[in-house]
């Protein structure tokens, strides 16, 4: 099938790379950089997990008409209430600053190699110094290992999977499109997205007399305007930045979960796995680029959440490869420190020492519904807007006092933070930083009864990347505390 690009429209040139790769060679399946045994031995890893199970629990608030058109029946309205609230006050107070960084969050690599993607605009979550070293390192080559891991376009982690079997497993309406099926389109939109065409009149209901909507149901959501990136922050050349509200690739797709956040998660558990010495404020990083979306009023807060749940799903996949480790993992490692301290001129530790940290203000200062204004102005603060940023403030929809429940696998996403404890010693350190079960998206019940692999939406790895480990006699460990450095204490006799 032929697809016809526009120039301005990052999205529809990303499209345009996915559908000429899927024809390609195998040999042209391998990213720049690549190792022969990339290309021409797959990876135990390279069979994608499915990620509809993992997500499942959000059927529990929406019926799809299963069809995937956009039609269902809303079977938990506080939550959705709620899930509507905090998208449109994020899209309504965002400041003009934080429009600008979602618009550039928003951008992919084009199919001819210019523009930038979310594996290098959110380089700033690595400091003021090494994200600016790491940002010229990519965009100069002087880190193809990364690239071919982390690109996420063509990398082996980052673009590891797709969000579109679980859009149309779910298919809910986007944020910004019109309730009313008579209303008329939008100037500059493309006839697929008319409200004819596509429409959320199944929210209507629970939207009419909500002060964050209007009398018809309409949410009240902003669109940003498209620019043109000037700054050269990520690239050599002027970038247009496009949400494309009016293009049918994003107005007919499904809005759970959100494949950008997923994109930006599988970049950011990259670069935390490379550099666990900066794994909360990177991480912290990656929530804001999905947190992002929703200022551009593309997606809801529950949206961002799947997102992040689908990055974890798939970086523990491809971690808990050990011949992936091996041969891309740790030599993109190796890579990416000997190039920062070598630009740096001094040892890691050092260099980061010396920067300036991560920091956002998204809001102007502004607190969010149920939260905080999600200030981040150190590690301590990078930890607890992230902390957040795993339930946005919804009330619980089931029991909060219900046990650990620690999917099998993800205790690889802490090799290379923990490298001296085992598996069974990584899944205890991810059970005594999670998250109370209970909320929305939470499968720990449904993973009780075995329709679930645990509950991915409990993690909180800025937590677990971040805690001091103490080691017992009888080989069990305990979390001391979170937010400093990762540190295993000897083993206690």
């Amino acid at each position: 099938m032929a697809l016809i690009t526009s120039p301005r429209n990052p999205r529809s040139r990303r499209l345009l790379t996915a559908t000429i790769v899927v024809g390609a060679s195998v040999a042209l399946l391998a990213p720049i950089g690549a190792t022969p045994a990339q290309a021409s031995d797959p990876f135990d890893s390279d069979t994608r997990p499915d990620l509809v199970p993992a997500l499942s629990n959000y059927s529990s608030l929406w019926q799809t008409s299963g069809v995937n058109n956009l039609h269902g029946t809303v079977k938990d309205g506080p939550t959705l209430q709620w899930n509507d609230r905090v998208t449109s006050w994020i899209n309504q107070h965002a400041t003009k600053s934080q429009q600008f960084r979602a618009l550039q969050n928003a951008a992919y690599l084009s199919s001819d190699g210019s523009g930038y993607d979310q594996s290098v605009s959110i380089a700033d979550g690595l400091g003021r110094s090494l994200g600016a070293l790491y940002v010229k390192g990519r965009i100069d080559g002087a880190l193809p290992k990364v690239s071919a891991l982390i690109n996420s376009s063509t990398g082996t982690t980052g673009a590891y999977i797709s969000t579109s079997s679980a859009k149309a497993a779910f298919s809910y309406p986007r944020p910004f499109l019109n309730v009313d099926p008579t209303a008329s389109k939008v100037e500059g939109d493309t006839d697929a997205c008319a409200p004819s065409k596509v429409n959320g009149s199944s929210l209507a209901a629970i939207r009419k007399g909500k002060k964050w909507a209007d009398a018809t149901g309409n949410l009240t959501i902003t669109r940003v305007p498209a620019t043109v990136d000037t700054t050269h922050e990520f690239a050599t050349t002027d970038v247009t930045l496009d949400p494309i509200y009016g293009e049918a690739g994003l107005c007919t797709g499904g809005s759970y979960p959100s494949g950008h956040t997923a994109t930006a998660y599988q970049a950011g558990i990259t670069l935390a796995t490379l550099l666990p010495e900066l794994a909360p404020q990177i991480l912290a990083r990656a929530s804001e680029a999905g947190n992002n979306r929703i200022v551009l009023g593309v997606h809801y807060a529950l949206d961002i959440v799947g997102g992040r749940i689908s990055g974890q799903v798939a970086l523990a996949t491809r971690w808990s490869d050990a011949r992936f480790r091996k041969e891309v993992l740790a030599p993109a490692r190796n890579e990416l420190v000997s190039y920062l301290e070598s630009a740096c001129g001094a040892s890691l530790a050092t260099c980061i020492a010396k920067d300036t940290p991560y920091a956002n203000n998204p809001y102007g200062g502004a607190k969010i519904p149920g939260g905080t204004a999600q200030k981040v102005t150190d590690r301590a603060s990078a930890l607890k807007v992230y902390t957040e940023r795993l339930s946005y403030g919804f009330d619980p929809v089931s029991s909060t006092r219900l046990s650990p429940s620690v999917p099998k696998g993800a205790e690889a996403l802490l090799r290379t933070t923990f490298p001296t404890l085992t598996n069974k010693q990584r899944r205890s350190v991810l059970a005594q930083t999670e998250i109370a079960s209970g909320h929305p998206l939470d499968t720990t019940i449904s993973s009780r009864i075995g329709t679930a692999p645990g509950s991915w939406q409990r993690l909180n790895l800025a937590a677990a990347m971040s805690a001091t480990v103490q080691v017992r006699a009888d080989g069990s460990v305990r979390v001391l505390k979170v937010g400093g450095k990762a540190t295993v204490k000897p083993r206690r006799k």
